[in-house]
Parts: C-alpha cells; sequence; structure tokens
C-alpha cells in the first residue's frame, strides 16, 4: 500500500482504535504516518486538531468509497469449512504428502500460513461458508497438518468479491507460474472455461487471458484425449503439450483410433504390473511412440484367418466371415453333423471368443 493511501486509512481508522475483531477476523493494519518534524512549537488548538481531523476523515472515507484505497481483511479459517472451487485447474485429489512435503516444511518453519489464499463466499451450502479460488496446495497442507500432530494451524484467506469468469483468470494466473499444475490438467481446465465462460469463443477467450490464440487453440486439443489413452502412461504429469498434441491429431483418424486404443489397454496394463512389482515403469517418450505407431503396425499385421467352430469329429459348423463396426457376419455349414444345441453353444463359444479380441459387438 503506498504511503499516501496508508495515511488516509490511518486517519480513517484512527478513532476506532476499541473495534476488536473477531478471533477469526486479523485486520493488515496500515503503517502509521511518521511522525511529523516539529516545526512549530506553538501547540495546536483544540478546534484546529479536530476540523484537521473531521477533514482527513472525510477525505479518507471518500477515498475508500471510490476504491482507491481498500482495507484487505486476513480470515483465519478451519480449512473444513472451505470447499475447493471446481474451475480451478489444480485436481486436489492428486495433491499427496509427498508433492506437498516441501510447502508442509515451510509452513511448518514459519509457524504457520504466510501468503494468504484468495477465497469467496459462498450461499446455500450448509458444510461450507468460502471455497478456494488461489491456495489449493496451501488449503491441502493446512487440513493435512492439523490431522497430523498441528491442530491449532489455521488456513489464512483473504475475501475477494469475483464472478467466475474473474475468478478463473485469477486462479489461472496464479498457476501458470506453477510447475506442479500438469499441461492435462491445464488444458482440461482451459476446455471447461472455453464453454463455460466464453461461449466457445477461442479469440475472445485468448483475448482475456493475453495469451497466444494458436497455442490456445493446441491446449484444446490435448484436452479431449480420452481417460483410456491417458491410463497409458504412468502419469498424468507424463503427458506434455508438445507431444500430446501429435497424439490428439492422430486420434482425429477414425480408422486409427482402434488400434491406438488396443495398444493404450495393454500398456496400461503393463504400467500396473510395473507399479505392483516395484519396477519403473515405461517412459512417456516410450509410451506416444507405442501409440503413434499402433496403426502402422496393425496394418503391417497379416490378416488372420476366419474363426471356424469345429465338431469333435473334425467338421466345420461355423465360420466368421466379418467382424467390424457394422457388426459380426456368422455361417453355419450345413453337413456338419451339429444338433441345434451343439450349434447354440458353437455360437456362444464364437461370441466370447470376438469379445475377448475386442471384436464383439459390445466394442
Amino acid at each position: 500500500m503506498a504511503r499516501k493511501q496508508s495515511d488516509y486509512l490511518a486517519a480513517l481508522l484512527s478513532d476506532e482504535q476499541d473495534a476488536v475483531p473477531t478471533h477469526q477476523e486479523q485486520p493488515i493494519h496500515p503503517v502509521p504516518p511518521p511522525s511529523a518534524a516539529a516545526a512549530d512549537p506553538a501547540p495546536l488548538r483544540p478546534e484546529r486538531v479536530r476540523g484537521s481531523t473531521l477533514l482527513s476523515r472525510e477525505t479518507a472515507l471518500s477515498r475508500l468509497a471510490s476504491g482507491e484505497v481498500r482495507q484487505v481483511t486476513q480470515l483465519l479459517l478451519d480449512p473444513a469449512k472451505v470447499r475447493i472451487w471446481g474451475g480451478n485447474a489444480r485436481l486436489y485429489a492428486h495433491l499427496t504428502e509427498e508433492n506437498c512435503r516441501e510447502l508442509i516444511d515451510s509452513i511448518i518453519a514459519e509457524g504457520g500460513q504466510k501468503v494468504p489464499a484468495v477465497v469467496r463466499r459462498v450461499e446455500g451450502d450448509p458444510d461450507h461458508d468460502y471455497e478456494v479460488i488461489a491456495g489449493t496446495r496451501r488449503h491441502w497442507s493446512i487440513s493435512w497438518l492439523r490431522a497430523h500432530s498441528y491442530p491449532e494451524m489455521m488456513f489464512v484467506a483473504q475475501v475477494a468479491q469475483l464472478d467466475d469468469e474473474a475468478a478463473f483468470r485469477l486462479a489461472d494466473l496464479e498457476n501458470r507460474a506453477r510447475k506442479d499444475v500438469t499441461d492435462l490438467e491445464r488444458a482440461r481446465n482451459y476446455a471447461e472455461a472455453l464453454r463455460t465462460h466464453y461461449g466457445s469463443h477461442l479469440t475472445r477467450m485468448a483475448e482475456r487471458l493475453k495469451l497466444s490464440k494458436g497455442w490456445l487453440s493446441k491446449m484444446i486439443k490435448v484436452a479431449g484425449i480420452p481417460d483410456d489413452i491417458v491410463d497409458a502412461f504412468a502419469s498424468p504429469g507424463d503427458i506434455l503439450l508438445k507431444p500430446a498434441y501429435a497424439l490428439a491429431q492422430a486420434l482425429d483418424d477414425e480408422g486409427a483410433v482402434p488400434a491406438i486404443n488396443a495398444e493404450a489397454r495393454r500398456l496400461a496394463l503393463e504400467q500396473r504390473d510395473l507399479r505392483v512389482a516395484g519396477a519403473s515403469t515405461i517412459p512417456a517418450a516410450d509410451v506416444l511412440r507405442r501409440l503413434l505407431d499402433a496403426p502402422r503396425a496393425a496394418r503391417a499385421q497379416p490378416k488372420a484367418e476366419p474363426f471356424v467352430w469345429t465338431t469333435r469329429y473334425g467338421r466345420p459348423a461355423l465360420t466368421v466371415q466379418s467382424a467390424n463396426r457394422q457388426g459380426v457376419t456368422i455361417r453355419f455349414h450345413a453337413g456338419s453333423g451339429a444338433d441345434m444345441e451343439t450349434l447354440a453353444k458353437a455360437l456362444r463359444d464364437t461370441l466370447e471368443h470376438l469379445e475377448q479380441q475386442g471384436m464383439g459387438l459390445q466394442r
């Protein structure tokens, strides 16, 4: 706060020394004005003092009303009474003691949270009084500390009056400087905001956020990568904008999607088995290469022979002639010697086989 503003605010509050804030509110008191040099030995007359004080208070009130001077109040809150705003890019469920360890240690060393979060009031929620606009990691860390031997820790926040679009811009500005917000989290946050706040007008959103339209367009594209493909990576944090954009473009080819999906399922299973075994997971570059190569590898593979179900006498009773998105074409052979019950079993076995191969009717 500028010196003049602090002087005016000090004058404004000078007659309110007896007002005590509640135990949950801690106003940020302005720095008192410096003492004036004793230039005039003659004491001021009481009338002049009162007139000067009233004039200062009147001027301060007018500046406060105009918004030029504003008193910022910090609140000490129970984090359990504060929810996380859904418009924030950071996924609260992904926060852990490990990725918040540095912040937790800093809060302990400093005896509490020093940088306030930004919250806004909520209505109609009996369980929460505020929601976090900026400061999700601080909220998580204070909550963790209260549950682990520091029950006296309070969540420090300041209240802002913001609509959803302004709240999004504020949260975005804070998150841009943070490396622990993944490209995928940010991309999906932008895609949701594009629909919610900007009426799907990319140019308008880019102007409001002061971002390149081309860069923002790539982020929106990456946001469309399905969760089944994301699961192929060891962590969502492995999905970086530039390589992920190439993957998102590949998914535009409907002919390539089945092969990419099939490879993603195989990768997800491999990653899971490696984690269970305590081994190193597959690097992101290798995952990306396998996903992008999957359509070409599928085309290069020799066509499998049609599935044939034979009787115990070695005679074909049923043959799969084709299996694609339009359906499954099956031929029953005459002269196989199979009765109705055997043919019904052959059909069930065939459909189960197709499902296991990812070519069934449920895909």
